[in-house]
């Protein structure tokens, strides 16, 4: 996007009484948001966009700074210095940002962004949900931040098409959905990345899991098993994926498949594919399915696809059976056997007649591994369970526990307690394990408290 389509993205979507009051009149005293509109608009009235083009960030930030502050000399503008720093910040957001998001999105503690119309904005932090004193001017304010946003990556949302996903340039995942289909207002919500990607330590840090477990599925990853993780929104699956993908060694060749691109791949033979929406005709979609099938002709060592919602699964399941191991995928369950049942009726989506006991078939021959995540009342986030799956018994697919975490009780504070533990069983895959050249110790699968 270019600097005058950013900044004619930015001058829109203030409230209409702000742009009919004659410029001569305006004051602080008519209110922060009249007086912020009325100096945008000036300043780009005196804005030479050839020049500014060819600023650095930096210098461009620095030189729109003193842009605003000779405008206030001239317009006369009684402000005290906080109140001038604090104009002057919020003119460089909406020019070069997003607006009043941009503390937020600066904020590293903050998770999650949820804009309930202009008027509230609600965030996450540490697992816990609370409204901020952030507000946009008024709907229109919140429609160009959105346009601004999904634009950036080739999206468009209008009255034909009201739902979009798309991304910020750090990799956040940005939903939208705007009236008809919300009634109140336009809605705007925001899965923050971290700017530089967790690692397993930093799993440990937060008690996510304990040492034995991270040092089990780092094996599975190193080792190619195929790998499926389930979980709940927001349960940590696309973090916990990210984090194995780290395992896998730098010579070989991954396919990342998304509907909006959040993996953060450290490699250096990664190949990042993304879904295409329709057009405003209806046309040109390209769905998970068809990158999965044309990903198999791009000679990977590895596929990791996002997250498994439909039909694409199939042909997942398929490519894990044929060559392609220790590929990874993530599915929306509240537990593995769960996991199991939706990827079955994920099968069925296709449209072909496949019986159960096939579709489990190629199930339980395709993943061996099922890991549980899930984000517990207090807010953290745990690694439940890691279960192995064993074959088949009749129609149903077998399956072991390797890792558990047995929650005991909640503390005075609302903290979750409990503890991590093997069960005891020791895995089929350990002996591929071994041939792989990892070296586990037998004791790791021993039954054991690790308080969480």
């Amino acid at each position: 996007m270019s600097l005058r389509e950013r900044l004619g993205a930015a001058t829109q979507g203030y409230s209409t009484a702000a742009e009919a009051e004659p410029a001569t009149t305006v004051t602080p005293g008519h209110g922060y948001q009249d007086t912020k509109a009325h100096i945008h608009r000036v300043l780009l009235g005196r804005l030479d966009l050839e020049a500014m083009e060819k600023l650095s960030p930096e210098n461009l930030k620095e030189e729109l700074r003193q842009m605003v502050e000779r405008l206030l000399i001239e317009e006369n503008l009684v402000l005290n210095a906080g109140e001038r720093r604090t104009l002057v910040r919020d003119i460089q957001y909406e020019m070069l940002g997003f607006g009043p998001l941009e503390p937020l999105l600066a904020d590293p503690s903050v998770s999650d962004i949820l804009v309930n119309t202009h008027r509230k904005v609600y965030v996450e932090r540490l697992g816990r949900l609370e409204i901020t004193d952030v507000v946009f001017a008024d709907d229109d304010h919140l429609m160009k931040i959105i346009d601004k946003i999904v634009s950036r990556v080739g999206r468009r949302i209008d009255e034909s098409s009201p739902m979009v996903d798309a991304r910020l340039p750090d990799g956040s995942r940005v939903n939208a959905i705007i009236p008809p289909l919300s009634i109140d207002g336009p809605i705007l919500s925001i899965r923050r990345f971290a700017t530089v990607p967790l690692l397993m330590e930093n799993l440990l840090a937060y008690h996510t899991l304990s040492q034995e477990m991270a040092q089990f599925i780092g094996a599975l990853a190193k080792a190619k098993v195929n790998i499926l993780i389930s979980g709940g929104t927001g349960s940590g699956k696309t973090t916990l994926l990210n984090i194995l993908s780290g395992y896998i060694p730098a010579e070989e060749r991954i396919v990342t498949i998304e509907d909006a691109a959040e993996l953060q791949l450290q490699q250096p033979h990664v190949v990042r594919l993304e879904t295409r929406p329709p057009n405003i005709e209806g046309r040109g979609e390209v769905a998970q399915r068809a990158l999965v099938r044309n990903a198999l002709r791009m000679r990977p060592d590895r596929i990791i696809l996002g997250e498994a919602r439909g039909p694409e699964a199939l042909d997942m399941l398929q490519a894990m059976n044929t060559g392609h191991d220790g590929s990874m995928t993530t599915v929306h369950a509240n537990t593995p056997r769960d996991a199991l049942a939706r990827l079955e009726s994920m099968i069925a989506m296709v449209g072909v007649d496949l019986p159960a006991k096939a579709a489990r078939s190629q199930i339980a021959s395709a993943i061996n591994v099922v890991i549980q995540v899930s984000r517990l009342s207090d807010g953290t986030r745990k690694l439940l369970s890691i279960q192995e799956i064993t074959g088949m018994e009749g129609d149903t697919v077998t399956m072991q526990e390797i890792f558990v975490f047995h929650q005991t009780g909640v503390g005075p504070t609302g903290a979750v307690q409990g503890y991590f533990t093997a069960t005891g069983v020791r895995p089929r895959c350990f002996d591929l394990l071994v041939t792989r050249g990892i070296d586990l110790p037998q004791t790791l699968f021993a039954p054991h408290r690790k308080s969480a």
